[in-house]
């Protein structure tokens, strides 16, 4: 019987009948490997067979040649696992792998995620796992409660405004201006809306924005819905129409959908429309409101859409603020009340929070003072608190965002003005002074590149 010793207090054994034990002096089989030794690494070439050694556990299986794992076998194996350039791995159906999660893992070539379309998505999901879906073209990953696409695309930081009424009586403008949220500075000339008018809304994915509503001078709102693409600018292209011709509605969008809820027709309506941003086509009845209402403004996270309830048919102004879910479709639901009830104010938000800044209120339309701006936490529903003021009372002025800073643009304070402000959306705080438009206007819209409802369906 040969003895050879292969770790300190280790011994290899070979017995007469060609069993070989390290470890143990009596080995109970072709190589028994008792508990506690310690094995640096271990290579099978050729036809091997393995099972499980009892008390074994190696911290780093390389292969040379292709690994097969089949169902009804088990292995114990920790730390990483290396598979060669040109080799594969394969675990057959039913084969279970318990130790753990692995901490790296390297792929030379490609890697796989389950593929299907929207309506074949996994249901017995954990939060971290990942999916291509085929419909949008997209890695999603499951955040624990909803599916969200990874961000792959490079975000500008642009903020358009677009159409609105100027000082002169009557003057209405399809003129588009643009600036980089990032930094602080003037509006430069973006470009023109088709129709030139007052009232616009508007709403954005990261690449196209669009215009819809307006009144001019010599005609009640119409329903034309216009889009551009954010990072070239010029005239924008007709998309199609709202189901009802209205203005001063509540917008907001995900990153595949756009929604208008409310607004005056010229009276006021309870009607959601909703159009998919990457299309070209009419818009589609989504569902109603809870009351008819108009001079709305919204904002939106990746899943929910808000709006708030403006000033009612009856010409009572709420404080109260809706919500729906984007990816679905129906009728709106109270997710509570701001500390003011305005209209004709500004709006904006990130993923995590939304905002609802000056506007008009009892009596006649004036302008809430000292220009309150509200908050609310998007995923929780409540009621809004009060983030700080305006540098002024402020009426029938548009607002827009980045993840970091949202905006506040034109309006009347009380006359018609040009100014920009800005908030910082992590902390509370009064707006600042961030550069002009290009023109005084008031009543037009805004849109960004990056607002709170990209990222998500």
């Amino acid at each position: 019987m040969a003895e050879i010793r292969f770790n300190y207090g280790d011994k290899f054994t070979q017995t007469s009948d060609s069993n070989t034990g390290i470890g143990s002096t009596i080995p109970a089989g072709k190589l028994d490997v008792a508990g506690g030794t310690s094995a640096g690494s271990l290579r099978v070439s050729g036809i091997a067979s393995l099972s499980s050694y009892q008390g074994f556990v190696n911290t780093k299986l390389s292969t040379t040649e292709d690994l097969i794992v089949e169902a009804g076998q088990s292995g114990s194996v920790s730390g990483e696992v290396v598979i060669g350039t040109g080799q594969t791995i394969s675990v057959s159906t039913g084969a279970t792998t318990g130790q753990g999660g692995i901490q790296s893992l390297k792929v030379y070539e490609t890697f796989m995620p389950p593929v299907g379309g929207t309506a074949d998505r996994p249901t017995d999901v954990k939060p971290g796992m990942v999916y291509y879906n085929k419909d949008f073209k997209t890695i999603e990953f499951w955040d624990g409660n909803f599916w969200k696409q990874v961000d792959n695309t490079t975000i500008r930081g642009r903020a358009v405004h677009g159409g609105g009424a100027d000082p002169s009586p009557n003057s209405y403008t399809g003129f588009m201006s643009v600036f980089e949220m990032a930094t602080q500075g003037n509006a430069v000339d973006f470009g023109s809306l088709l129709k030139a008018g007052q009232g616009h809304d508007g709403f954005s994915s990261s690449t196209r924005g669009f215009f819809t509503g307006r009144k001019t001078p010599s005609a009640n709102p119409d329903d034309d819905i216009e889009y551009f693409t954010i990072a070239s600018g010029g005239q924008t292209i007709f998309f199609g129409n709202l189901t009802t011709a209205r203005r001063l509605a509540g917008t907001f969008s995900s990153s595949t959908r756009g929604i208008v809820a409310e607004g005056i027709t010229p009276s006021n309506t309870n009607i959601i429309d909703y159009v998919e941003i990457s299309t070209l086509g009419d818009a589609l009845d989504f569902g109603d409101s809870i009351a008819i209402g108009g001079l709305n403004a919204g904002c939106s996270s990746p899943v929910k859409g808000i709006f708030n309830g403006g000033r009612t048919e009856s010409g009572t102004w709420v404080s109260r603020v809706e919500e729906v879910t984007i990816a679905s479709k129906g009728n709106s639901v109270k997710f509570g009340d701001l500390t003011v009830a305005p209209g004709s104010g500004a709006s904006f938000s990130n993923s995590i929070r939304g905002f609802f800044a000056g506007g008009h209120t009892n009596p006649n339309y004036s302008s809430i003072d000292p220009g309150p701006i509200d908050y609310i936490s998007l995923a929780s529903g409540g009621n809004g608190f009060r983030f700080g003021d305006l540098s002024s009372k402020n009426s029938s002025c548009t607002g827009t965002a980045s993840q970091t800073r949202g905006f506040i643009m034109g309006g009347q304070v009380p006359a018609i003005t040009n100014l920009i402000e800005f908030v910082t959306i992590s902390t509370l705080g009064n707006a600042q002074d961030f550069g002009d438009l290009v023109n005084k206007l008031e009543s037009g819209g805004s849109l960004s590149d990056s607002h709170g409802g990209l990222g998500g369906f």
